[in-house]
């Protein structure tokens, strides 16, 4: 295996040599059959027992070294998937194109896109491992899932009829030195908006929000970042206030899970009326601009002419219907804990819209430490759809993983990490949702611990992943593992 980054010597080489590998392969959230089968295909080659389900979820596991087959087994955890953003005008197919990396300083980046360390760096840490018989270790159980992007999918429905270990690490968390022992429950919701179209004659002018800072909609939402779809139904609502208007088209957002950074919209308005917009826009643009100085200070308004013509436009009430959506939906941090000062309890993130000749499709993550909180904004989602003509639907909901008091992993690898790196450890809760919560319910008496090496702003274009600490989290995984004997 060759690394072809030209990186310093590492005692964790390997990790970022089969990242390399598994960056090179398209692996998107429902885009898996080919990672999948290279892992596989990994497992094969280095003679372990692996099996691979119908979803893609596949399991690996390694006999213990010698000395430590008695030792209780280590479950090994994290997803192949992938959040596939892109800046604009960045020319790939994420379906059939792998990414291309690059260094810069300390932080393995890729070219105008996601770098997918969310969580690819789990599943490079695994190989690595697997692929050093040096490492002494207990007997290893690799669980690496399918779209948990989308909803912890792959975790729903795996089967670890197979396992034998009751101790996981799971390694798809983006703050060394903080290891996480709880996480909040979510769901999808997506809302379907009826709507009807007439034809209308006037000028034409297309509408894009963009500039935001998007997000991780779990771990980022407290920052307040915009939203682009929410936006955009300011700016929507703020014209019709002031001028005849109508709408052609509307999209933003790229995952549920993702705060938006871009939408476009396309108007009709009375010709007369094109100097007005523009100042209209100007106007709004700064008090956009104001509002978020601190949290998105490139947030702008970009207009572009589509000239004068006959157009196919959403109704007068399918219009209202939807702008009166867009300026009434809930979104962003809805309740903060009152048992963990600080933590964000329910929240929402409007992250997919699109309007189809059908209707306005919108797509949300939910998401609540407290499960009846979780339902009761499920509820208004429903009410509002309803009270519009239109209806939800709920898939990936998934349950919060509770924080277990006394755990014997959690107290092995702080004890590890403290005397690696004579700093103490942080234990802490977070919103967004990881897959112990299911694994959970499918392992009697699962004791877990979630962590992971620096990975900054994940599920955007500017991800970036730290070099020094996917090394510090190499050493810490070897270390833990030699004293689990």
């Amino acid at each position: 295996m060759k690394n072809k980054l030209n990186l310093p010597e590492l005692e964790s080489k390997k990790v970022f040599a089969y990242f390399e590998e598994l960056a090179a392969i398209p692996h998107g959230s429902r885009n898996t059959r080919q990672i999948s089968d290279y892992l596989i295909s990994f497992a094969k080659e280095h003679g372990l027992e692996c099996y691979q389900d119908e979803a893609n979820n596949v399991v690996i596991i390694q006999e213990a070294s010698d000395g430590y087959e008695s030792a209780d087994p280590i479950i090994m955890q994290g997803h192949m998937d992938m959040v596939c953003e892109k800046e604009k005008g960045v020319e790939i197919d994420f379906e059939k194109d792998g990414l291309e990396l690059y260094v810069d300083g300390d932080f393995l980046k890729a070219k105008g896109t996601t770098l997918g360390g969310d969580d690819g760096v789990a599943v490079a840490y695994i190989l690595a491992i697997m692929d050093s018989p040096e490492i002494a270790h207990p007997r290893l159980e690799a669980v690496i899932t399918v779209d948990e992007e989308i909803g912890m999918l792959g975790a729903e429905v795996i089967d670890l009829s197979m396992l034998k270990g009751h101790k996981m690490l799971n390694i798809d968390s983006d703050v060394e030195g903080h290891f996480l022992t709880s996480c909040a429950g979510g769901m999808t919701v997506d809302t379907v908006i009826p709507v009807t179209w007439q034809k209308q004659q006037g000028y034409g002018a297309g509408l894009t929000v963009t500039g935001l800072e998007g997000g991780h909609s779990g771990s980022e939402i407290d920052k307040e970042h915009a939203n682009a779809n929410i936006l955009m139904g300011r700016v929507l609502k703020y014209l019709s206030d002031r001028m005849e208007l109508a709408v052609v088209s509307l999209a933003g957002g790229l995952k549920d899970n993702a705060i938006p950074r871009e939408c476009e919209a396309e108007i009709v308005i009375p010709e007369e009326k094109k100097a007005e917009l523009s100042d209209y826009i100007t106007e709004l643009e700064k008090i956009f601009k104001k509002e978020y100085a601190v949290s998105d200070p490139a947030v702008c308004i970009e207009i572009k002419e589509n000239g004068t013509g006959e157009y196919d436009v959403l109704s007068y009430s399918s219009m209202t219907k939807v702008i009166f959506y867009l300026r009434n939906v809930p979104n962003g941090v809805q309740h903060m804990s009152m048992v963990m000062p600080g933590l964000v309890e329910t929240s929402l993130n409007t992250g997919i819209m699109k309007l189809t000749t059908d209707g306005l499709e919108l797509t949300a993550s939910v998401r609540s430490s407290v499960s009846t909180r979780k339902e009761e904004l499920k509820d208004k989602l429903e009410y509002l759809a309803e009270f519009l003509g239109g209806e939800i639907s709920v898939s990936g909901d998934y349950p919060a993983w509770e924080y277990r008091a006394e755990s014997d992993i959690r107290e092995g690898i702080s004890a590890v990490y403290e005397e690696l790196f004579h700093e103490e450890p942080v234990f802490e809760a977070i919103h967004a949702g990881l897959e112990c919560g299911i694994l959970s319910g499918k392992i009697a008496d699962l004791d877990c611990v979630s962590f992971g090496p620096n990975n900054f702003d994940i599920h955007t274009p500017k991800e970036r992943l730290s070099i020094s600490s996917t090394e510090k989290v190499w050493k810490l995984i070897v270390e833990f593992l030699k004293r689990s004997k």
